[in-house]
């Protein structure tokens, strides 16, 4: 089987194409990009028929790391992550991880009951589910024609 590399719509021109791999390597490392982006963990916000579900992706952290807060109708949540010193250091020859505080808020809308937020913690993802209230929840219903 033959590996093909695209340039996904890139046109450069090829001087050698071991010249441009490592071009790639050094302009695609993370030092060069947007330190924002490492710092906000990645949510996926989906809607169901009674609930709301925001799932933050958040591996390396404990239960005890998060806080979660509502005030009035916008929802808070932040992780403060403490180095630990240990009595050994390591010399890494490249190191890609981090683990810095974040803090990510989102406005609710009114039709969430904002006394049935629930939170858990599973595999590095943490799961908000946040329910409907009664009123806004779709009722489904038949209409007699007179």
């Amino acid at each position: 089987m033959t590996l093909v590399k695209f340039n996904n719509g890139q046109r450069r021109p090829v001087v050698a194409p071991r010249f441009n791999d490592v071009l790639d390597t050094i302009f695609n490392d993370t030092f060069f990009q947007a330190p924002q982006l490492a710092k906000v963990p990645a949510v996926n916000i989906a809607e169901a028929e009674n609930s709301f579900a925001i799932e933050l992706a958040v591996p390396g952290l404990k239960k005890d790391d998060f806080k979660i807060s509502l005030d009035k109708n916008v929802l808070s949540i932040s992780a403060d992550v403490k180095k630990e010193e240990g009595a050994e250091i390591k010399k890494y020859n490249k190191k890609e991880f981090s683990f810095a505080s974040f803090t990510r808020s989102f406005t609710l809308p009114e039709s969430v009951d904002q006394a049935k937020i629930e939170a858990e913690y599973v595999d590095g993802i943490l799961t908000l589910t946040l329910a409907k209230k009664e009123e806004a929840k779709v009722q489904t219903r038949e209409i007699a024609v007179k």
